[in-house]
């Protein structure tokens, strides 16, 4: 088989006859969405490791408290799905992962993200009412091919300076989170896509102050002389 779903209410652990599928790319552990169910999983075993040709792994709504190292030995994953776990740290092994497309990590318990991650291709947060992350490490500048960053519902109280080195960015999504201040650089990221019908730049939901909302709903044009003002004083 190259696809695998498992599924029930009672799923407590991989069952160790898929690790002897090596031919598997894509393998589904999680509850139909509209289904409203989580499953009971709390770990995924070191032996993920061995399904080499994997390119994708969805272990959405489960109990998950851990990642496994073994997971970057997944060269050929491009898909990953975490959202709905317990997951309060990701290994840094992670960052092996250079086909890496989509990673979901709404609504767990994760405080930062290990550094490696800077090496991804792609990086995208779901929205989730009860995310925990409340940091991002400097070094997002590297994830130049980044096309969406979606990081609704969290913690975030401030955005490093190189997030405004994402030229490539076209939907940041930074809604309902504590952020006070934007990057003086924010302004840059013009490909984003700032229309009025559909702005996947979104800040609903933060106490901004610097720049205030109404600056940000004038675009990047608006911003940047909002912030060549204050250097002018």
């Amino acid at each position: 088989k190259k696809k695998l779903k498992i599924s029930g209410r009672e799923l407590l652990s991989v069952p160790t006859q898929v690790f002897g599928l090596e031919q598997l790319q894509v393998l589904e552990m999680s509850p139909e969405q509209e289904s409203c169910l989580r499953y009971r999983m709390e770990l995924l075993p070191p032996e993920i490791g061995r399904l080499r040709n994997l390119t994708c792994l969805y272990v959405d709504s489960n109990n998950l408290k851990k990642i496994p190292a073994e997971i970057g030995t997944l060269s050929r994953l491009e898909r990953l799905t975490l959202s709905n776990n317990s997951l309060s740290s990701l290994p840094a092994e992670m960052g092996a992962l250079q086909r890496l497309q989509s990673i979901h990590l709404a609504n767990n318990s994760l405080t930062e993200l290990p550094e490696p991650l800077c090496q991804l291709r792609s990086l995208t947060f779901l929205d989730g009412s009860d995310n925990k992350i409340d940091t991002i490490p400097s070094s997002i500048q590297h994830l130049e091919k980044l096309e969406t960053l979606l990081l609704l519902f969290n913690l975030l109280e401030s955005l490093p300076e190189d997030v405004c080195l994402l030229r490539n960015l076209h939907t940041l999504w930074l809604g309902n989170n504590h952020l006070r201040s934007l990057p003086a650089a924010f302004g840059e990221l013009v490909n984003l896509d700032w229309g009025y019908n559909y702005c996947s730049c979104n800040f609903e939901g933060n106490p901004l102050e610097s720049p205030p909302p109404e600056v940000c709903s004038r675009g990047p044009e608006g911003i940047r002389e909002y912030f060549s003002s204050l250097r002018r004083i």
